[in-house]
């Protein structure tokens, strides 16, 4: 392990070294290609000039023809330029490589004209640009033209195309996606990047790679996070010579830290191989060496036997009394022993579930035989919803009383009941639990004050796509506060989703609202307008709605109620480990058990002809079919057959109730699993 990780450090550091050396290279070349280009862009630029001369606006107007043949043939023979442009001291365009006649153009405000004019002793290299002239992705170089007495007779523009030092930067670095080559400014402006950045990116002053360009650094190598694509970065940067332009060729940091760990890890393993065969050797030396330790004790134990024998020979009676005790106690011991493998026996056949009496047998019977040898050596001298009916009508006036709290005291609130209002069944805890949270948000929606209202009506849902066909009670709570956007009230009921200030709610409010109806059989939903208030409507499933109907406060059963004849049953599960749980769970409650892997699998069976009492399939499977398809098919095929489902998603009940089957919820006991079944085990 020293030596592996003695290895990792050098060669870390070794691929850091031979990275930051290639960059370095490329650098090197990409600022020779930039100086050349730049250089026979200078001598252009400074043959143009005397070529012009003297010549004023009007005379380089009527030599326009001459001067337009001349510049495209130097641009013409040159792949980078895009054109060569003539302007006047006024800024207006008066010849030009791509045009005759030139068009009316003028650049008179552009940033490059205005620095060759105020700077006639540099080239001023602009932003990147559409070129006025050329139409073109470019960046321009501007100098300005001066004549013999000194005066400003306007600048001569060179378009480079950007596209051209980007071919040659992807040339250069090849297919790596993990090199950068770029051409700044010594402004920190990006001129040319490859792979190609958006324009305009700004990197921030406290970045190290903009010191670069502040204390105007030769060359060198510096550790930056990227402005353009955020990665780390190491930069190898150069100084185009006398220009103010600089070329920087960066690395990923993270791709070399990746390549670094693949390989270490490959030479780890390698490594590996003979260390696990020296520990296997040395496992089965100690091994031997314990066997022929055990050999030579009992050979001593066997020599110390036959002296010890001729010296108690005349302890025979002795002895004798002794055999006939150990013999009585092994006899019991055996007898216990038929229990513990009998016990064991019935626990392994049940699936190891439901053997608590067996346990319980194994614990008595390991205790006596534990007193068996004390007695041998002396002789010897060695939370699911409390759902219950509810009159909404008698409990609702109590309960306001903890509402009327929650509202605060600014906030007036009042109770509307009809007489007529049918009982429901739902957990009184939560419902008033939902209703302060209701209350709570109203308070909050109404800082100066206002009225909170709680409504009663009984209502038959026959045709609503939100809300399930059926009798329901609905309890309307309604504000007058500032309401909420519809974007706003979209996600109202969202787990953790709150527009209140941070540390003043959870966002759990009305995600519980929701669950208490949904777990009551019935929905939730808001209606709300800006500035006009909000009204939350709880929909609650009457006590007399058949889906819903009760004979006590008990929870209603889960399983079917005439399985009683049911023997085979099609386990549908991919997990082979809980596949055998299952079956044999089903299998010790009397059930034949046919396997599926998944619902493709099912389905198949089924096409077939198979017939089977009972589905039981989990959600979750790969395949075509998950268990819920599964569900919808036999319910659209074989509507007769009965079927459930089973699963850990809680997200899956809601589609699993509208198909009209029961779900079990992982993990669940063999008793949830009896109940579901609806049969003792036979």
């Amino acid at each position: 392990m020293v030596c592996i990780g003695l290895y990792a450090y050098f060669d870390y550091q070794r691929r850091q070294a031979d990275s930051l050396d290639a960059v370095n290279r490329l650098a090197r070349v990409a600022e020779e290609n930039a100086v050349k280009v730049l250089d026979l862009n200078r001598e252009m630029t400074s043959r143009i000039a005397e070529i012009l001369g003297d010549l004023d606006e009007a005379q380089t107007r009527e030599q326009q023809a001459i001067l337009h043949a001349r510049l495209d043939a130097m641009a013409g023979r040159l792949p980078q330029i895009a054109a060569i442009s003539v302007f006047s001291a006024d800024g207006d365009l008066v010849a030009s490589s791509r045009w005759y006649p030139v068009p009316d153009i003028s650049i008179r405000q552009r940033a490059d004209f205005q620095a060759a004019r105020d700077h006639p002793q540099a080239t001023y290299f602009s932003l990147p640009m559409l070129g006025a002239v050329a139409q073109t992705d470019v960046f321009n170089t501007a100098t300005s033209r001066t004549g013999s007495n000194g005066k400003f007779l306007g600048v001569v523009a060179v378009a480079l195309r950007r596209a051209y030092f980007r071919d040659f930067y992807r040339q250069l670095v090849g297919n790596n996606p993990d090199l950068t080559v770029g051409l700044y400014r010594s402004d920190a402006n990006l001129l040319v990047r490859y792979p190609t950045a958006g324009d305009g990116i700004v990197i921030p002053e406290d970045n190290p790679f903009v010191s670069i360009f502040r204390e105007n650094l030769q060359q060198g190598h510096v550790r930056t996070t990227s402005a353009i694509d955020g990665r780390d970065k190491t930069v190898a940067f150069r100084r185009l010579t006398d220009y103010p332009l600089y070329v920087t060729v960066s690395f990923d940091v993270s791709s070399v830290l990746a390549d670094w760990w693949k390989h270490d890890l490959l030479v780890a393993l390698l490594a590996l191989v003979p260390c696990v065969g020296i520990w296997l050797l040395i496992g089965f030396s100690i091994y031997r060496l314990k066997l022929e330790q055990s050999v030579w004790e009992s050979w001593k134990s066997e020599a110390a036997l036959r002296v010890d024998a001729e010296a108690t020979s005349r302890q025979l009676r002795r002895v004798g009394a002794l055999g006939n005790l150990v013999a009585s106690v092994a006899h019991d011991f055996n007898n216990l022993l038929m229990v513990v493998f009998s016990n064991m026996e019935l626990a392994r056949r049940k699936g190891y579930s439901g053997v608590q009496a067996e346990v319980q047998a194994v614990e008595h019977a390991a205790g006596t035989a534990s007193e068996l040898s004390r007695k041998l050596l002396s002789v010897a001298r060695k939370n699911p919803l409390k759902k219950e009916r509810v009159e909404l009508r008698q409990w609702l006036p109590g309960a306001m009383t903890l509402v009327k709290a929650a509202a605060g005291p600014v906030v007036s609130t009042s109770l509307e009941v009809p007489d007529d209002l049918r009982p429901i069944v739902v957990d009184r805890a939560e419902l008033q639990a939902s209703l302060i949270n209701i209350a709570v948000n109203a308070r909050d929606a109404m800082p100066e004050g206002g009225s909170f209202v709680v409504r009663c009506r009984n209502v038959s849902v026959t045709d609503d796509r939100t809300v399930d066909r059926g009798e329901y009670v609905v309890v309307t709570c309604s504000d007058n506060g500032v309401g909420m956007s519809d974007s706003v009230a979209q996600r109202a009921f969202d787990t953790l989703f709150s527009t209140k200030e941070a540390g003043s709610g959870t966002g759990l409010g009305l995600a519980q609202v929701l669950s208490m109806c949904e777990q009551a059989g019935g929905t939730a939903r808001i209606r709300s307008e800006l500035g006009s208030g909000t009204d939350v409507l709880l929909y609650l499933p009457v006590a007399e709605a058949p889906e819903i109907a009760l004979g006590s406060t008990d929870e209603p059963r889960l399983g079917f109620h005439d399985s009683n004849s049911w023997q085979s049953v099609l386990l549908v599960e991919d997990n082979e480990e809980v596949a055998a749980g299952l079956a044999a769970v089903l299998q010790l409650l009397g059930f034949e058990v046919h396997r599926a892997n998944n619902g493709d699998d099912a389905l198949a069976q089924l096409r077939q002809g198979h017939e089977y009492d009972m589905i039981l399939s989990d959600v979750q499977m790969p395949g075509r079919h998950s268990g819920l398809d599964l569900a919808e098919l036999v319910k659209q095929q074989w509507p007769s057959q009965p079927l459930a489902l089973m699963t850990g998603y809680a997200g899956e009940l809601e589609r699993g109730k509208h198909l009209g089957v029961p779900i079990l919820l992982k993990p669940f006991s063999p008793a949830d699993l009896q109940n579901l079944m609806g049969s003792s085990a036979r």
